[in-house]
């Protein structure tokens, strides 16, 4: 099925049987690992990513009908992620403050895990509305314009957001990288 585009694999599933299967597994294998980063990243936690990415693509064979023209596999598949992930995020309150990271990690030395670290608590820091945006900007590396059909919002409000949560992303680590270059 390797040879079959999207949209006919997506008419494969809803005839169903053996055909159905198997056009699944190869979109499964197309897209489950872009799915999965998304939700890692949107999330932070990897339990709740999991959960939401199975979700997704249960979701997703479920959708399967005839009335449906299917034109773009890998957004429909992100925008139904989006969906769980903000639902989740609605539900579930997370806190973590650099203070805490650093009560744990309290050693001078940092090495390129501790950074990403430090990098991704600073992303659970940022609003979801910006978090989301800039996840699917650096990590999926989607368009300004793809990011504004899948959220819904202006490219000028894409841009706006993206730049900010840099900015956020900047100030919180700032702190803690002049730390680090008192013990250089």
């Amino acid at each position: 099925m390797e040879e079959y585009s999207d949209k006919e694999l997506y008419e494969c599933l809803y005839q169903g049987g053996k055909t159905a299967e198997r056009a699944f597994g190869e979109l499964y294998g197309r897209y489950s690992s872009r799915v999965y980063a998304y939700c890692r990243r949107f999330l932070g936690n990897r339990e709740e990513a999991e959960d939401v990415f199975q979700e997704t693509f249960i979701r997703f064979h479920q959708s399967a009908s005839k009335e449906r023209d299917m034109t773009n596999v890998p957004g429909f598949l992100l925008k139904i992620a989006r969906n769980l992930c903000v639902t989740l995020k609605k539900n579930v309150i997370h806190s973590v403050t650099i203070e805490d990271y650093m009560a744990v990690n309290n050693d001078n030395s940092i090495d390129k895990n501790e950074m990403l670290d430090l990098i991704k608590y600073a992303m659970e820091l940022l609003p979801d509305n910006y978090r989301e945006i800039f996840v699917l900007r650096e990590y999926n590396g989607l368009s300004y314009k793809e990011i504004a059909d899948l959220t819904g919002d202006s490219m000028t409000s894409v841009k706006v957001k993206i730049h900010r949560a840099k900015q956020k992303i900047r100030e919180t680590l700032s702190p803690v990288l002049a730390e680090m270059t008192k013990y250089e």
